[in-house]
């Protein structure tokens, strides 16, 4: 189902797969429909704002029924362009990058397939990460676009964040998941999520302080 509104708030989008994550083990449970006063115990958010978030993309629950809980994962799959299958590479054989390999190339990864892995290290190209071959970092621009990669996940130092970035732009890449620890600057054309794990962990420390304080 199409959303009312083009820009949908990106705090909507991110409740997305947290609601996706949810229906999935009420599936696996066997449970058929959900209210979203049910949904809401379950998930944490309220039940108005469930239902607000969902009215963003047409609402999909039924006065005295609630909501069909296959169907409503199969429609945030869509929305969440979950129902196609994506390519990727990763750029970078580190520690970080090696992490990212054995998380992305998990069998649970349905619907997202990692090509192979770009590094500059001589000791590493040729050799294999959790069974993908490693490619020299020189060829990536030309694999990306023979292969029409759709993702490319950045997992080098902050000092090359932005030549890969823009080597991935080149190429014709679609979307930059961004692991390095900086901001990189891309077309429009191109969708980029920058997941920062020390931003992360400056959260949660200031979340622990201020619960702490509250107990006070």
């Amino acid at each position: 189902m199409a959303a009312k509104n083009e820009k949908i708030s990106k705090v909507v989008i991110k409740r997305l797969p947290r609601y996706r994550r949810y229906l999935m083990e009420l599936k696996k449970k066997g449970v058929e429909k959900i209210s979203s006063k049910e949904f809401s115990a379950l998930i944490g958010y309220t039940a108005s704002q469930i239902r607000q978030d969902l009215n963003c993309f047409g609402g999909f629950g039924q006065q005295g029924y609630g909501y069909s809980v296959d169907g409503l994962y199969e429609e945030i799959s869509a929305i969440l362009g979950l129902d196609r299958h994506y390519t990727m590479v990763i750029v970078g054989a580190g520690s970080l990058g090696q992490a990212i390999t054995k998380y992305t190339h998990a069998p649970s990864k349905k619907g997202f397939v990692v090509r192979g892995v770009f590094e500059v290290n001589p000791e590493l190209i040729g050799t294999t990460l959790d069974g993908l071959p490693v490619y020299d970092f020189e060829e990536l621009a030309a694999f990306v676009e023979k292969e029409q990669i759709d993702i490319g996940i950045i997992c080098v130092n902050q000092d090359n964040a932005q030549e890969v970035a823009d080597m991935l732009c080149f190429a014709g890449i679609k979307g930059i998941w961004n692991f390095a620890p900086t901001d990189i600057e891309v077309p429009k054309s191109v969708a980029l999520e920058n997941v920062s794990l020390t931003d992360s962990l400056h959260a949660l420390a200031y979340h622990m302080n201020n619960v702490n304080k509250h107990k006070k």
